[in-house]
């Protein structure tokens, strides 16, 4: 349910600002999402290039994917989080860019789309699935999270201690561009349950 108009992707950039020391902080839970993407790694082929989307200042899949011989770039729409991002990693190409306006510079082997694609707008969505989608090499692998509901939903609330912005495009709608898109679920599940936060394994067939 919709709680205010939408915040614009700018105005998301400047609340992600505020929070990036606190996710660059020892303190930061850098084991969310960790066992997920550990799962998305079995579907991997051959290490190659990967995409951290969302990438934040943590560094914590950047380091799991460095671990297993990726090439890895970030891509942010938060300046101070891509600046504390260079500071940990200054050995890694970062994108500060908004991820509805930017364009792949290459194919990846694998792509982390953990909790960030669902800040861009519910109008946008779907163009911004597939453009990640269709950015993966043949039996390339995307770990991705969303709002696991049925219909196409936006909410902005301030439960972060910031005003930020949430939208899905619906379950059905995302499966339909997976498949539309040349790919493959190979795994999904409703890992916080009764949270309706949806992990979805995807590979390039």
């Amino acid at each position: 349910m919709r709680e205010s108009k939408p915040m614009s992707p700018a105005e998301v950039a400047q609340s992600y600002d505020v929070l990036a020391p606190q996710w660059a902080g020892s303190d930061f839970q850098r084991d969310n999402g960790m066992s997920q993407h550990l799962r998305a790694l079995q579907f991997v082929r051959t290490p190659g290039k990967a995409l951290d989307v969302g990438c934040g200042s943590s560094g914590r899949f950047i380091d799991l994917l460095m671990e297993r011989s990726f090439e890895v770039e970030g891509i942010d729409i938060s300046a101070e989080m891509i600046r504390l991002a260079r500071q940990r990693h200054p050995q890694i190409v970062f994108h500060h860019a908004d991820l509805v306006e930017w364009k792949p510079p290459h194919a990846y082997d694998f792509i982390s789309a953990w909790d960030s694609v669902w800040h861009a707008p519910l109008a946008s969505q779907e163009t911004v699935w597939t453009k990640l989608l269709h950015a993966l090499v043949p039996g390339g692998v995307m770990i991705l999270s969303t709002g696991g509901i049925d219909e196409p939903d936006e909410v902005q609330n301030a439960r972060m201690g910031v005003p930020m912005y949430h939208a899905t495009p619906g379950l059905p709608a995302l499966c339909h561009l997976i498949v539309e898109s040349g790919c493959v679920i190979r795994h999904l599940e409703y890992d916080q349950w009764p949270e309706k936060h949806l992990v979805v394994v995807v590979q390039r067939v």
